[in-house]
Protein backbone atom coordinates (compact mmCIF):
# COMPACT_ATOMS: atom_id res chain seq x y z
CA UNK A 1 0.00 0.00 0.00
CA UNK A 2 1.39 3.20 -0.96
CA UNK A 3 2.24 5.67 1.89
CA UNK A 4 1.76 8.90 -0.07
CA UNK A 5 -1.80 10.81 0.13
CA UNK A 6 -2.98 12.44 -2.55
CA UNK A 7 -6.16 14.79 -2.70
CA UNK A 8 -7.43 16.84 -5.81
CA UNK A 9 -6.45 14.28 -8.01
CA UNK A 10 -8.21 14.79 -11.71
CA UNK A 11 -11.88 13.58 -11.39
CA UNK A 12 -13.90 11.14 -13.62
CA UNK A 13 -16.12 12.43 -16.64
CA UNK A 14 -19.20 13.20 -15.35
CA UNK A 15 -21.59 10.59 -16.28
CA UNK A 16 -19.41 7.35 -15.44
CA UNK A 17 -19.96 5.23 -12.83
CA UNK A 18 -17.35 5.85 -10.22
CA UNK A 19 -18.53 3.53 -7.16
CA UNK A 20 -20.22 0.15 -7.31
CA UNK A 21 -23.69 1.80 -7.47
CA UNK A 22 -23.20 5.48 -8.18
CA UNK A 23 -23.07 7.45 -11.61
CA UNK A 24 -21.22 10.91 -11.49
CA UNK A 25 -23.67 13.50 -12.18
CA UNK A 26 -21.12 16.11 -11.19
CA UNK A 27 -17.36 16.27 -10.88
CA UNK A 28 -15.72 18.16 -7.82
CA UNK A 29 -14.92 21.07 -9.85
CA UNK A 30 -18.25 22.24 -10.87
CA UNK A 31 -19.32 25.72 -9.92
CA UNK A 32 -21.13 26.12 -6.78
CA UNK A 33 -24.04 27.44 -8.71
CA UNK A 34 -24.24 23.89 -10.76
CA UNK A 35 -23.79 21.79 -8.04
CA UNK A 36 -26.48 23.87 -5.94
CA UNK A 37 -28.92 23.43 -8.74
CA UNK A 38 -28.12 19.69 -9.38
CA UNK A 39 -28.53 18.75 -5.74
CA UNK A 40 -32.25 19.96 -5.91
CA UNK A 41 -33.05 17.10 -8.06
CA UNK A 42 -32.32 14.76 -5.17
CA UNK A 43 -32.15 13.88 -2.17
CA UNK A 44 -28.04 15.01 -0.60
CA UNK A 45 -26.11 12.97 1.78
CA UNK A 46 -26.45 16.58 4.44
CA UNK A 47 -30.36 16.61 3.64
CA UNK A 48 -30.95 12.78 5.60
CA UNK A 49 -30.61 14.03 9.23
CA UNK A 50 -32.67 17.11 8.50
CA UNK A 51 -35.73 15.04 6.72
CA UNK A 52 -35.07 12.50 10.19
CA UNK A 53 -35.75 15.24 12.46
CA UNK A 54 -31.90 14.98 13.54
CA UNK A 55 -30.62 18.21 12.61
CA UNK A 56 -32.22 21.68 14.92
CA UNK A 57 -31.68 24.38 12.92
CA UNK A 58 -32.92 22.88 9.47
CA UNK A 59 -36.45 21.42 9.69
CA UNK A 60 -37.83 19.00 7.03
CA UNK A 61 -40.39 22.26 5.35
CA UNK A 62 -37.13 24.46 5.28
CA UNK A 63 -35.50 21.53 3.05
CA UNK A 64 -38.42 21.69 1.27
CA UNK A 65 -38.26 24.96 0.01
CA UNK A 66 -34.41 24.97 -0.80
CA UNK A 67 -35.78 21.53 -2.93
CA UNK A 68 -38.04 23.85 -4.95
CA UNK A 69 -35.36 26.24 -5.57
CA UNK A 70 -37.24 28.73 -2.90
CA UNK A 71 -35.64 30.34 0.48
CA UNK A 72 -31.92 29.39 -0.45
CA UNK A 73 -29.67 31.06 1.59
CA UNK A 74 -26.20 31.61 3.13
CA UNK A 75 -25.41 28.22 5.31
CA UNK A 76 -23.48 29.96 7.59
CA UNK A 77 -20.19 30.12 9.61
CA UNK A 78 -20.20 27.05 10.69
CA UNK A 79 -20.66 25.40 6.99
CA UNK A 80 -18.11 27.88 5.86
CA UNK A 81 -15.11 26.93 8.13
CA UNK A 82 -16.28 23.31 7.76
CA UNK A 83 -15.50 23.81 4.15
CA UNK A 84 -11.92 25.70 4.97
CA UNK A 85 -11.22 22.82 7.34
CA UNK A 86 -12.05 19.87 5.06
CA UNK A 87 -8.59 19.74 2.74
CA UNK A 88 -6.45 19.81 6.03
CA UNK A 89 -8.68 17.17 7.62
CA UNK A 90 -8.53 14.78 4.68
CA UNK A 91 -4.89 15.07 4.48
CA UNK A 92 -4.47 14.25 8.38
CA UNK A 93 -6.76 11.21 7.62
CA UNK A 94 -4.79 10.44 4.68
CA UNK A 95 -1.40 10.87 6.44
CA UNK A 96 -2.31 8.64 9.79
CA UNK A 97 -3.67 6.05 7.38
CA UNK A 98 -1.44 5.63 4.79
CA UNK A 99 -3.99 5.93 2.83
CA UNK A 100 -5.05 7.22 -0.84
CA UNK A 101 -7.70 9.81 -0.95
CA UNK A 102 -9.61 11.84 -4.36
CA UNK A 103 -12.14 14.24 -4.51
CA UNK A 104 -15.05 12.80 -6.70
CA UNK A 105 -18.55 14.96 -6.58
CA UNK A 106 -21.90 14.77 -7.20
CA UNK A 107 -22.99 11.18 -7.38
CA UNK A 108 -26.27 9.38 -7.85
CA UNK A 109 -27.28 6.17 -7.28
CA UNK A 110 -27.97 4.42 -10.94
CA UNK A 111 -31.44 2.69 -10.07
CA UNK A 112 -32.50 5.62 -7.97
CA UNK A 113 -31.73 8.91 -9.49
CA UNK A 114 -32.99 10.72 -6.84
CA UNK A 115 -30.42 9.03 -4.54
CA UNK A 116 -27.64 11.40 -4.35
CA UNK A 117 -24.65 12.57 -2.28
CA UNK A 118 -21.29 14.29 -2.87
CA UNK A 119 -18.34 12.30 -1.22
CA UNK A 120 -15.66 14.53 0.90
CA UNK A 121 -13.48 11.69 -0.12
CA UNK A 122 -13.55 8.77 -2.26
CA UNK A 123 -10.81 5.95 -0.87
CA UNK A 124 -9.02 4.45 -2.92
CA UNK A 125 -6.72 2.56 -0.56
CA UNK A 126 -8.37 1.56 2.14
CA UNK A 127 -6.17 1.60 5.60
CA UNK A 128 -8.15 -1.76 6.53
CA UNK A 129 -6.90 -5.18 6.82
CA UNK A 130 -6.04 -6.39 3.40
CA UNK A 131 -8.82 -8.93 2.88
CA UNK A 132 -10.96 -6.30 3.46
CA UNK A 133 -9.74 -3.98 0.55
CA UNK A 134 -13.20 -3.27 -0.39
CA UNK A 135 -14.40 0.40 -2.41
CA UNK A 136 -15.30 3.00 0.22
CA UNK A 137 -14.87 6.86 1.31
CA UNK A 138 -14.39 9.29 3.70
CA UNK A 139 -16.35 11.73 5.50
CA UNK A 140 -15.05 14.89 6.97
CA UNK A 141 -16.65 17.04 9.93
CA UNK A 142 -15.68 20.19 11.54
CA UNK A 143 -17.52 20.60 14.98
CA UNK A 144 -17.56 23.26 17.68
CA UNK A 145 -16.17 22.01 21.11
CA UNK A 146 -19.23 22.62 22.46
CA UNK A 147 -20.06 19.20 20.81
CA UNK A 148 -17.18 17.10 21.77
CA UNK A 149 -19.35 14.74 24.05
CA UNK A 150 -21.35 13.73 21.42
CA UNK A 151 -18.21 12.32 19.47
CA UNK A 152 -17.19 9.90 22.81
CA UNK A 153 -18.89 6.82 21.60
CA UNK A 154 -18.44 7.18 17.99
CA UNK A 155 -20.69 9.47 15.48
CA UNK A 156 -23.34 10.87 16.39
CA UNK A 157 -27.09 10.02 15.07
CA UNK A 158 -27.22 12.60 12.17
CA UNK A 159 -23.49 12.05 10.74
CA UNK A 160 -24.31 8.50 11.60
CA UNK A 161 -27.53 8.56 9.38
CA UNK A 162 -25.37 11.00 6.46
CA UNK A 163 -22.93 8.21 6.25
CA UNK A 164 -25.10 5.38 5.67
CA UNK A 165 -26.91 7.35 2.84
CA UNK A 166 -23.70 7.50 1.22
CA UNK A 167 -23.42 4.03 1.58
CA UNK A 168 -26.43 3.41 0.52
CA UNK A 169 -26.18 5.10 -2.76
CA UNK A 170 -22.69 4.06 -3.85
CA UNK A 171 -22.91 0.25 -2.52
CA UNK A 172 -20.18 0.35 -0.15
CA UNK A 173 -19.56 -2.48 2.83
CA UNK A 174 -18.02 0.76 4.87
CA UNK A 175 -16.75 4.41 5.04
CA UNK A 176 -14.65 5.93 7.59
CA UNK A 177 -14.82 9.20 9.34
CA UNK A 178 -13.04 12.11 10.77
CA UNK A 179 -13.50 15.11 12.91
CA UNK A 180 -12.10 18.27 14.01
CA UNK A 181 -13.36 19.20 16.99
CA UNK A 182 -12.46 22.93 18.51
CA UNK A 183 -10.00 23.25 16.15
CA UNK A 184 -7.47 21.32 18.12
CA UNK A 185 -8.70 17.50 18.59
CA UNK A 186 -9.24 15.49 15.81
CA UNK A 187 -11.32 11.29 16.12
CA UNK A 188 -11.46 8.94 13.48
CA UNK A 189 -13.56 5.58 13.20
CA UNK A 190 -15.30 3.60 10.57
CA UNK A 191 -19.02 2.81 9.71
CA UNK A 192 -20.51 -0.26 8.40
CA UNK A 193 -23.38 -1.41 6.43
CA UNK A 194 -23.65 -4.51 7.80
CA UNK A 195 -24.47 -3.52 11.36
CA UNK A 196 -26.94 -0.80 10.29
CA UNK A 197 -29.18 -3.17 7.60
CA UNK A 198 -32.58 -2.23 9.24
CA UNK A 199 -31.49 1.55 9.92
CA UNK A 200 -30.80 1.60 6.55
CA UNK A 201 -33.61 0.08 4.72
CA UNK A 202 -36.20 2.87 7.07
CA UNK A 203 -33.53 5.55 5.88
CA UNK A 204 -34.05 4.56 2.42
CA UNK A 205 -37.61 3.76 3.12
CA UNK A 206 -38.11 7.42 4.66
CA UNK A 207 -36.27 9.27 1.92
CA UNK A 208 -38.10 8.03 -0.42
CA UNK A 209 -41.74 8.65 1.05
CA UNK A 210 -40.27 12.54 1.41
CA UNK A 211 -39.28 12.54 -1.92
CA UNK A 212 -42.61 11.64 -3.09
CA UNK A 213 -44.73 12.79 -1.00
CA UNK A 214 -43.72 16.37 -0.51
CA UNK A 215 -40.98 16.74 -3.42
CA UNK A 216 -42.63 15.49 -6.91
CA UNK A 217 -46.05 16.32 -5.12
CA UNK A 218 -45.12 19.71 -4.35
CA UNK A 219 -46.74 19.29 -1.29
CA UNK A 220 -45.32 21.01 1.86
CA UNK A 221 -44.40 19.23 5.42
CA UNK A 222 -46.04 20.48 8.42
CA UNK A 223 -43.95 23.06 9.88
CA UNK A 224 -42.03 21.10 12.70
CA UNK A 225 -38.76 21.69 14.22
CA UNK A 226 -37.16 24.84 15.59
CA UNK A 227 -39.90 27.66 15.95
CA UNK A 228 -36.66 30.53 15.25
CA UNK A 229 -36.13 28.80 12.48
CA UNK A 230 -39.06 28.95 11.01
CA UNK A 231 -40.29 32.06 12.07
CA UNK A 232 -36.78 33.79 10.12
CA UNK A 233 -37.58 31.15 6.65
CA UNK A 234 -41.25 32.68 6.67
CA UNK A 235 -40.00 36.35 7.07
CA UNK A 236 -37.56 35.94 4.06
CA UNK A 237 -40.64 34.21 2.22
CA UNK A 238 -42.67 37.09 2.86
CA UNK A 239 -40.74 39.89 3.26
CA UNK A 240 -44.10 41.91 3.00
CA UNK A 241 -47.41 40.81 4.44
CA UNK A 242 -51.11 42.02 3.30
CA UNK A 243 -54.71 40.35 3.02
CA UNK A 244 -56.64 38.43 5.21
CA UNK A 245 -56.83 34.46 5.54
CA UNK A 246 -59.77 32.70 6.79
CA UNK A 247 -58.54 29.70 9.62
CA UNK A 248 -62.17 28.95 10.77
CA UNK A 249 -61.58 25.81 9.46
CA UNK A 250 -58.09 25.21 10.00
CA UNK A 251 -57.69 23.12 12.91
CA UNK A 252 -53.89 23.17 13.53
CA UNK A 253 -53.95 27.50 13.07
CA UNK A 254 -56.21 27.24 15.90
CA UNK A 255 -54.62 24.95 17.77
CA UNK A 256 -51.76 26.87 17.79
CA UNK A 257 -53.52 30.13 18.44
CA UNK A 258 -54.52 28.93 21.67
CA UNK A 259 -50.77 27.44 22.45
CA UNK A 260 -49.40 30.58 21.74
CA UNK A 261 -51.96 32.36 23.88
CA UNK A 262 -51.70 29.66 26.87
CA UNK A 263 -47.68 30.06 26.54
CA UNK A 264 -47.84 33.96 26.69
CA UNK A 265 -49.92 33.74 29.47
CA UNK A 266 -47.14 31.11 30.96
CA UNK A 267 -44.22 32.64 30.47
CA UNK A 268 -45.81 36.34 31.43
CA UNK A 269 -46.59 35.28 34.75
CA UNK A 270 -43.06 33.58 34.80
CA UNK A 271 -41.09 36.33 34.38
CA UNK A 272 -43.15 38.23 37.07
CA UNK A 273 -42.79 35.09 39.29
CA UNK A 274 -38.81 35.44 38.98
CA UNK A 275 -38.74 38.99 39.50
CA UNK A 276 -40.34 38.81 42.79
CA UNK A 277 -38.21 35.95 43.82
CA UNK A 278 -34.90 37.77 42.59
CA UNK A 279 -36.30 40.94 44.99
CA UNK A 280 -36.60 38.65 47.92
CA UNK A 281 -33.23 37.34 47.30
CA UNK A 282 -31.64 40.32 47.29
CA UNK A 283 -33.79 41.51 50.02
CA UNK A 284 -32.52 38.48 52.28
CA UNK A 285 -28.67 39.74 51.76
CA UNK A 286 -29.39 43.82 53.19
CA UNK A 287 -26.06 45.19 52.74
CA UNK A 288 -23.99 41.80 52.44
CA UNK A 289 -22.86 40.51 49.04
CA UNK A 290 -23.09 36.68 49.55
CA UNK A 291 -25.55 34.68 51.22
CA UNK A 292 -25.06 31.18 52.79
CA UNK A 293 -26.70 28.00 54.17
CA UNK A 294 -24.76 26.76 56.78
CA UNK A 295 -21.59 27.98 56.14
CA UNK A 296 -22.06 26.95 52.46
CA UNK A 297 -22.46 29.09 49.48
CA UNK A 298 -26.03 29.29 48.31
CA UNK A 299 -25.84 32.60 45.97
CA UNK A 300 -24.36 35.72 45.84
CA UNK A 301 -25.01 39.32 43.96
CA UNK A 302 -22.51 39.74 40.87
CA UNK A 303 -21.69 43.19 38.98
CA UNK A 304 -22.94 41.85 35.26
CA UNK A 305 -21.15 43.67 32.58
CA UNK A 306 -24.55 44.23 30.52
CA UNK A 307 -23.71 45.61 26.65
CA UNK A 308 -23.53 49.54 27.07
CA UNK A 309 -26.86 51.40 25.56
CA UNK A 310 -26.23 53.45 22.28
CA UNK A 311 -28.44 56.33 22.16
CA UNK A 312 -28.90 56.35 18.78
CA UNK A 313 -31.59 59.51 18.05
CA UNK A 314 -28.52 60.93 19.55
CA UNK A 315 -26.37 59.54 17.59
CA UNK A 316 -28.42 60.09 14.57
CA UNK A 317 -28.63 63.77 15.22
CA UNK A 318 -24.98 64.41 15.78
CA UNK A 319 -23.02 61.87 13.66
CA UNK A 320 -25.44 60.89 11.12
CA UNK A 321 -22.75 59.21 8.54
CA UNK A 322 -21.82 56.87 11.60
CA UNK A 323 -25.61 56.23 11.87
CA UNK A 324 -25.82 55.49 8.31
CA UNK A 325 -22.41 53.34 8.47
CA UNK A 326 -22.94 51.47 11.54
CA UNK A 327 -27.02 50.71 12.56
CA UNK A 328 -28.88 48.72 10.34
CA UNK A 329 -32.63 47.26 9.82
CA UNK A 330 -33.48 44.14 11.66
CA UNK A 331 -37.46 43.44 10.71
CA UNK A 332 -38.62 41.09 13.31
CA UNK A 333 -42.56 40.47 13.67
CA UNK A 334 -44.96 40.04 16.58
CA UNK A 335 -48.15 38.34 17.13
CA UNK A 336 -51.16 40.36 17.82
CA UNK A 337 -53.72 38.59 19.19
CA UNK A 338 -57.96 39.67 19.44
CA UNK A 339 -58.80 40.07 23.06
CA UNK A 340 -61.31 37.26 22.85
CA UNK A 341 -58.60 34.73 21.61
CA UNK A 342 -56.16 35.79 24.53
CA UNK A 343 -57.49 33.26 27.01
CA UNK A 344 -58.96 29.22 26.91
CA UNK A 345 -61.19 29.32 23.54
Amino acid sequence: MTTTPMVGASAPTAGRRVTPTGRLILPATASRDDWLAARRSGIGSSDVPAILGLVEKKPPLKLYNEKIGLNVDDAGEPAFWGTIHEEPVARVWAMRNRSVIRRVGLVAHVDHPHWMTTLDRRVTECPLSEDEQAPCALEVKSRSAFKNAQWHAGAPDDVTAQVLWQIAVNGYEHMHYAVLIGGNEYHQGVIRADQYTDVMADITTAMDRFWTEHILAQVPPEPTGDGETLVKMFRRLHPTRSGVVDIARHDDALDALADYSRHQRAESAAKKAKASAKARMIAALDGAQEAQVAGEHAYSLEPSNAAPRVDLELLAERWPAAYEACVKANPTERISIAPQYKGDF
